[in-house]
C-alpha cells in the first residue's frame, strides 16, 4: 500500500512540474501579446470644442483606422489641463492612456501653479500633433496701423491701454507679457475665460488688443479688427502679408501654440515609437491637414527627442518670464 501511495505521489509531483514548467513559458508569450489589445484613450484637459479636443479628434480617426482598435476622446478640463495631467501620470504604463494637450502643460503651468505638478519627470513626450501661431490684433478704432504706432501710443499713454487673454497664464496671456518686455511698454491685462469672450469684447472695443490664437480668423477677414503682426519665426500661411513682430521692430516674441502627444513617463519605448509614427502618418493626410488649417494650425509631427526639445527650449523661455514678471496663479 505504501508503495502505490508513494508511486501515486511521485506521479502527482511530477505532472505539478510539468504544468509549472509550462506555464513559465506560456508566461512570456501572454506578456508579449501585440499593442494595441483593447481601446486606447486620449484624454484632453480641455472643454469638447476648443482647439486641443478638436486636433485630438481629428487625429484620434485616422489612428484608429492605423491601430485596430477604438481610440477614444475623453475630456477632463480643468486647471489649464493640469486635471488631465494628473490622471494620466498616474495612469498605468501600459500603452493605452495618452493625453493631448498644448505644450504649456509643462513649459508655463509648473511654475504658475502651486503646489506645483511635475509633468517633465510624470509625463514623456510622444510626438507634436501641430504647431498654431498668435495674431496681435487690435480693436477696429484704436488710431494704429502698425506695431510701431501700436508701441508709441502704449508708451505716451503707460497703463491706459488694455489686453485681453484667455484667462491668467493662458499662452495668450505670456505671449502678451513678452511682447510687454521686449517693447518696454504697460497694459492692463483683463483675463477672460476663453479666448471667445476675449474675441468678443475686443470686437465690441472694450478692449484695446490681443493676441489671438486664431479664433478670429474671418472677423479679420471681413475687417471688424486690425491684424498687426504675428508671433514666430516667420509668416502666417494664412496671412502672408503681415509681418513677424520681429519684422515689425519686436524681436524675442516667437511663441506660439504647440499641441502634442504625451504618454505616462514608464511607457514601453516600442510602444511610443509605434504611435509617433502612425502621428506623423495621421497628420500628412490631405483631411487631417484641412482641418487643421480651419483651426489655423500647420500640422507639424515632431518625433518624441525633437519634441522634447521644443518642450525645453520654451520651458526655459517661459519659467524665466514666469518670475520676471512675477505671473503666478494660486
Amino acid at each position: 500500500m505504501k508503495t502505490k501511495q508513494h508511486t501515486l505521489s511521485r506521479r502527482r509531483l511530477v505532472q505539478a512540474a510539468a504544468l509549472c514548467t509550462l506555464s513559465a513559458l506560456a508566461a512570456p508569450v501572454l506578456a508579449q501579446s501585440p499593442w494595441p489589445a483593447k481601446p486606447i484613450r486620449l484624454v484632453v484637459g480641455f472643454p469638447p470644442g476648443g482647439t486641443t479636443d478638436v486636433m485630438a479628434r481629428v487625429v484620434a480617426a485616422p489612428l484608429q483606422k492605423a491601430l485596430g482598435q477604438p481610440v477614444i476622446v475623453d475630456n477632463k478640463p480643468g486647471a489649464s489641463g493640469n486635471l488631465a495631467v494628473g490622471e494620466v501620470s498616474k495612469a498605468p504604463a501600459d500603452g493605452y492612456t495618452f493625453m493631448v494637450a498644448p505644450i504649456s502643460v509643462q513649459t508655463a503651468n509648473p511654475h504658475l501653479f502651486k503646489p506645483a505638478l511635475n509633468p517633465e519627470r510624470d509625463l514623456q513626450p510622444v510626438a507634436s500633433l501641430g504647431y498654431a501661431q498668435l495674431y496681435l490684433v487690435v480693436k477696429k478704432d484704436l488710431p494704429v496701423k502698425s506695431v510701431a504706432e501700436l508701441v508709441q501710443l502704449a508708451k505716451a499713454q503707460p497703463g491706459k491701454l488694455s489686453y485681453g487673454s484667455g484667462g491668467p497664464g493662458t499662452q495668450m496671456h505670456l505671449v502678451a507679457e513678452l511682447f510687454k518686455q521686449q517693447a518696454g511698454v504697460d497694459a492692463v491685462h483683463v483675463p477672460y475665460r476663453g479666448a471667445a469672450p476675449a474675441l468678443q469684447d475686443l470686437l465690441a472695443g472694450q478692449i484695446d488688443y490681443y493676441f489671438d490664437p486664431a479664433t478670429g480668423f474671418s472677423h479679420l477677414r471681413e475687417g471688424r479688427a486690425k491684424l498687426l503682426a504675428v508671433s514666430g519665426t516667420r509668416r502666417s500661411p494664412f496671412f502672408p502679408d503681415a509681418p513677424t513682430l520681429a519684422e515689425a521692430g519686436v524681436k524675442g516674441v516667437e511663441l506660439g501654440n504647440w499641441f502634442g502627444l504625451f504618454a505616462p513617463a514608464a511607457t514601453p519605448a516600442e510602444v511610443v515609437a509605434r504611435l509617433g509614427q502612425e502621428i506623423a502618418r495621421a497628420v500628412a493626410l490631405p483631411e487631417v491637414k484641412q482641418r487643421f488649417a480651419e483651426l489655423g494650425a500647420e500640422p507639424v509631427a515632431q518625433d518624441g527627442a525633437a519634441f522634447r526639445k521644443t518642450i525645453s527650449d520654451e520651458g526655459r523661455l517661459l519659467a524665466a518670464l514666469i518670475r520676471d514678471r512675477r505671473i503666478a496663479i494660486d
